[in-house]
């Protein structure tokens, strides 16, 4: 294969990865968050293959099985070469099924075993003190208040929060309307606590945000714009450290908490299932391990036979 063929060939065949991206997301509405790690682990692939005179629709088992032994080699973690061969499988059946190809290079790889890591999680004093965090006097602080309440309250995704807008919010019945991963939709309830602050929010502290601009979403920046990931990211480590809390967080720390709290407190595991956006129990259910281990401490310090 000549250079300047092997260049066009390479470039014609991402360009048909984000055809079959395209399709991927008509047909199943995945997030963009996953669209986005689909699209790294195809063109990782293509651009690893095309080093070595392949193109990635042409790409045989052996090639697969040795670019996933080059990632574990690298350091990868076992989900995340879980996630890309679930990826791979995806792309080569979606060839496959289109007469592409003849045969589906994925089908004889095995999964490897991933051990499914406890998410950190904070106590209820801890997420107290994290609430109590935000300076509510000021509108930041106020802003600031409000998400980290509803976050608790509903155990969103921060990148559900941060999509919110006025539509999605019945403040008369307390609910808000989410749209998760798949954009399937869901009913959650806010609670008094965070409905309070979100109205203490909007009554005096968007407007001055805004400074005259029109915005639908409900949390917005300084420049009157929507709420990012990356910075809600960095007002929650800001918080946690200015409340003393030194636990590792994530962006899923209060979604945890959430879960957690509700399991421990009593609550059916499906009614958490379904306020969580969980289409597999199964993804619920690392919650009830998390409470079990809280049931087994309060057991050893307060049972006499502990």
């Amino acid at each position: 294969m000549s250079k300047h063929l092997q260049t066009n060939q390479h470039t014609q065949s991402l360009m048909a990865i984000d055809k079959f991206l395209d399709s991927v997301w008509m047909e199943s509405g995945l997030s963009e968050n996953t669209l986005s790690s689909y699209r790294q682990d195809l063109f990782g692939l293509a651009n690893w293959l095309v080093a070595q005179d392949k193109l990635i629709e042409h790409a045989e088992r052996s090639d697969l099985l040795a670019y996933l032994a080059a990632q574990v080699a690298s350091g990868a973690k076992s989900s995340t070469t879980a996630r890309l061969l679930s990826c791979l499988r995806r792309y080569y059946g979606y060839l496959f099924q289109s007469g592409a190809r003849s045969e589906n290079p994925t089908q004889l790889i095995e999964a490897p075993k991933v051990n499914r890591t406890l998410p950190d999680t904070l106590t209820e004093k801890d997420v107290e003190k994290l609430l109590a965090a935000p300076d509510v006097s000021t509108d930041l602080g106020c802003r600031d208040r409000a998400m980290l309440e509803m976050l608790y309250a509903t155990g969103l995704r921060v990148s559900e929060l941060i999509a919110i807008t006025f539509s999605q919010i019945n403040r008369v019945q307390g609910w808000v309307r989410v749209f998760g991963k798949g954009n399937k939709e869901r009913l959650v309830p806010l609670g008094q606590e965070a409905l309070f602050r979100l109205e203490d929010y909007l009554q005096h502290s968007r407007d001055h945000l805004t400074k005259g601009k029109v915005s639908e979403s409900v949390y917005i920046t300084t420049r009157g714009k929507g709420m990012t990931r990356h910075a809600f990211w960095h007002m929650i480590k800001r918080y946690a450290l200015k409340a003393g809390i030194s636990k590792p967080l994530s962006p899923h720390t209060l979604r945890h908490a959430f879960a957690t709290h509700l399991l421990n407190n009593g609550a059916d595991l499906r009614v958490v299932q379904m306020l969580l956006g969980h289409s597999d129990l199964s993804t619920t259910q690392i919650y009830t391990h998390i409470a079990r281990e809280r049931l087994q401490k309060l057991h050893a310090e307060h049972h006499p036979r502990g």
